[in-house]
């Protein structure tokens, strides 16, 4: 087996899920059942960072590197590739709760949104043919002029 090809497959799955966790609430938006994959994940996510954990898969990684020959790390994967790129010199535990805290804080305005724009049960227009929400619209104009026949209304002409 391929070591080093599978330490480099943990790798871009373990970045793919940091960048999950940060920004899985922005994909919720756009297909809110992702949010059910999404808040386990940032729970995850908050949690390790916040707790100053290793995730599993940099151990993992480590290991397969060590199987390959190449040098491994000590830390963990945040530390090792994205610290340098994003994190100041100097963090403190407090400034990594905090970073935590804004993590959680972010995706919560992301889910208020979310919450604030779910499906609501739509009531028909009194005269039953439409749904209220798209009164005015040209949808609703649309559907106005068919009917089951196809033809259109004398009522709209």
């Amino acid at each position: 087996m391929n070591y080093a090809l599978a330490a480099n497959a943990v790798l871009i799955v373990h970045g793919l899920f940091v960048a999950f966790v940060i920004f899985g609430g922005l994909l919720a938006l756009w297909r809110r059942r992702l949010a059910w994959l999404h808040l386990p994940a940032l729970a995850w996510g908050a949690t390790v960072i916040a707790m100053g954990w290793i995730c599993p898969l940099t151990p993992l990684e480590n290991h397969l590197r060590a199987l390959a020959g190449q040098g491994t790390y000590d830390g963990g994967f945040i530390q090792h590739y994205l610290w340098p790129l994003i994190y100041p010199p100097g963090l403190t535990r407090g400034m990594q709760a905090g970073l935590a805290a804004l993590l959680v804080a972010g995706n919560t305005a992301v889910y208020l949104t979310l919450w604030r724009r779910r499906k609501r049960p739509e009531a028909p227009a009194p005269d039953g043919n439409e749904p209220r929400a798209f009164e005015g619209t040209p949808i609703a104009r649309g559907l106005r002029r068919r009917r089951g026949n196809g033809r259109i209304n004398d009522a709209d002409q």
